[in-house]
């Protein structure tokens, strides 16, 4: 499993040990000491994702996931992909992202995920290849920006069909759009029999008139 760089884990326990003297502040009454703590705190990552994605067996589904930020992207800008299947068994490691992207060396999804984000434009989604029934679950896309480590983690719901099921709306349509052509054809088939009877009858009444 794919971990933080030791710079990064090193750092986590001083910032730690920073909150809880502000927590030491609030209790002997220094208030403007604590303020910035405080504010700090306030600071959290968003992500956003979709709620849920149903893909075909066989092809390749991209998982956008976006991120926003109280904070500039820094240097330490992390990105955790996991996944866990629909049996609720332990969570896999998907994809990681620390300055660069590193992909699973083992596992369902080694060689089957690739990046497709832009830490520039806040995109932080992968992109799974050739999908299998046992891809049904929950991904789960979390992102840390130094100072702002809290914040929601993004879920995505995976549903691996065989075949695309049409709604009730498609049918609809589909029996709509039918109905529309069928009566376009009749129509012109009637227009078209009209104009035919109707050159038969001058024919008639052209011969009746050169015979007298």
């Amino acid at each position: 499993m794919l971990r933080p760089s030791l710079a990064s884990r090193d750092k986590a326990p001083r910032e730690l040990k920073a909150i809880r003297s502000s927590d030491e502040l609030v209790r002997d009454g220094d208030f403007t000491r604590v303020c910035p703590a405080a504010l700090w705190l306030a600071a959290a990552v968003e992500v956003h994702t979709a709620k849920e994605i149903v893909a075909v067996n066989g092809t390749n589904q991209r998982l956008k996931c976006t991120f926003s930020s109280s904070s500039p992207v820094s240097q330490q800008l992390s990105v955790s992909w996991n996944f866990q299947p629909e049996d609720l068994s332990a969570h896999e490691p998907v994809f990681y992202y620390l300055k660069e992207p590193y992909e699973p060396p083992a596992g369902r999804f080694k060689d089957r995920v690739t990046w497709d984000g832009n830490i520039e434009r806040n995109d932080v989604s992968i992109i799974i290849w050739n999908l299998k029934p046992s891809d049904n679950g929950t991904f789960t896309c979390q992102v840390t920006n130094w100072p702002d480590v809290y914040g929601t983690i993004g879920e995505v719901r995976l549903r691996v069909v065989q075949k695309v099921s049409f709604s009730e709306i498609h049918f609809l349509a589909v029996a709509i759009g039918s109905a529309s052509v069928l009566m376009i054809i009749v129509v012109t088939a009637m227009i078209i029999c009209r104009q035919r009877r109707r050159k038969a009858r001058d024919r008639r009444l052209e011969a009746a008139n050169t015979e007298r």
